[in-house]
């Protein structure tokens, strides 16, 4: 059973406990400043010199001249370079939904985590993209709504402990932001260390309780004291900065790369029968188009709300599978808008919570047969959106 942190490393290492247990704040990795406008720098230092000088007529007639075509000459590179910063005129490259690469790509976490080697890998032809770590969930969806990033990746399910529910919230009270693309990995628990320290020097594991819990069985086995923490990219990141010899780290391999430490042992999680895998969305602004393949197999993703609530949910699915679209995934969420669904029963009025579900059916918003199960859809629904129409990409290994 893992301890309090406080408990083992408080009295070795306070600042190791005052890291791991601390709630990073609000997002300030992703807004990007903007310096004075360099015409207005000029203005100025031409109007200190102007005071400083006696000039004939004809001076000032050739110094305006001068100065107005130079003034000229720099609002037209204003204009030219504000004008490649959002994306130039230029012709995009093959394939590109936005008209351009994703510059910026938003993720959910620190640097080292899994959702930033998600990232990474979502856009591995990207390489000049920046990163952008989201310390909160809600800070990736404001990123892409205030133009901070193009692109977003959030972590939706684990194949072990289910969806993240929180995620699903956000995507549904967030209209503008649509799924572009999904991305499935497989779980790579690292046990990292600090470089040069022995392996017999190591008296405790610390991790995340996900991270922990997937790799119960190998950590019986090295018999160390186990200890939770809020973030394993924090703590990773604490170990290598503080050089800290005694305490290894279950995390990513990406954070043994960004932080300098050695994988002890890959792969660390225990062996399940099926695998453990990662699913993660790839997010975007809804007047994003997506790149599509001919050849590529679509999901979409639907959210609703029925008048009879779960006992009308045979009915919705049955409009996609009459109409040869098979689902793929139902989950529910509680009805925010309407949380009581009222029902007249013999014995009188009966409460019964109400519920959004989101469902994932096979196929595109393009093709005839989901688009004419879609408009069957809204006719029972009290109401319904997509929430994306993309592509699936999965690494097994």
């Amino acid at each position: 059973m893992a301890l309090p942190i406080s408990h083992h490393i408080g009295a070795e290492h306070p600042a190791l406990a005052g890291a791991v247990k601390f709630t990073v704040g609000s997002r300030a990795s992703v807004s990007v400043g903007r310096s004075a406008p360099v015409a207005a720098k000029l203005n100025h230092n031409k109007q200190q010199q102007r005071k400083n000088e006696v000039a004939s007529p004809f001076e000032m007639a050739d110094d305006i001249a001068s100065r107005l075509g130079h003034d000229i000459t720099v609002a037209h590179l204003e204009r030219l370079f504000s004008k490649q910063a959002a994306g130039g005129s230029s012709p995009p490259p093959d394939g590109d939904p936005f008209g351009r690469l994703p510059a910026r790509v938003a993720y959910q976490g620190s640097p080292g985590s899994y959702c930033q080697e998600a990232a990474a890998r979502a856009f591995p032809s990207s390489a000049a993209a920046t990163l952008l770590p989201c310390f909160q969930m809600e800070d990736a969806f404001a990123a892409l709504e205030d133009l901070s990033a193009d692109r977003a990746v959030i972590p939706a399910e684990n194949s072990l402990d289910g969806p993240i529910d929180r995620n699903l919230d956000l995507l549904l009270r967030h209209p503008g932001v649509r799924i572009l693309g999904e991305l499935v990995l497989p779980v790579n628990h690292c046990l990292l260390s600090l470089p040069g320290a022995p392996k017999s020097a190591l008296r405790r594991v610390v991790s995340h309780p996900q991270a922990l819990s997937h790799c119960r069985r190998s950590l019986e086995v090295l018999n160390l004291e186990v200890d939770e923490v809020a973030s394993a990219a924090d703590a990773a990141r604490f170990v290598a900065e503080n050089r800290v010899t005694d305490t290894a780290v279950i995390g990513s391999r990406i954070a043994a790369c960004e932080f300098g430490l050695r994988v002890l042992d890959p792969n660390f999680q225990d062996r399940q029968l099926g695998g453990n895998f990662n699913r993660f969305l790839n997010l975007g602004l809804s007047s994003a188009a997506t790149a599509s393949s001919a050849t590529a197999e679509h999901k979409t993703t639907l959210a609703f709300a029925l008048h009879g609530g779960p006992s009308d949910l045979f009915s919705a699915m049955w409009i996609f599978e009459s109409h040869g679209v098979r689902v793929a995934r139902v989950d529910h969420r509680p009805n925010r808008k309407r949380p009581l669904r009222i029902v007249d029963r013999a014995g009188g009025k009966v409460a019964y919570l109400d519920y959004v579900f989101v469902m994932d059916v096979e196929g595109s918003t393009s093709d005839a047969a989901v688009k004419a199960a879609i408009a069957r859809l809204t006719e029972i629904a009290a109401f319904a959106r997509v929430l994306g129409s993309y592509t699936s990409t999965c690494h097994s290994r």
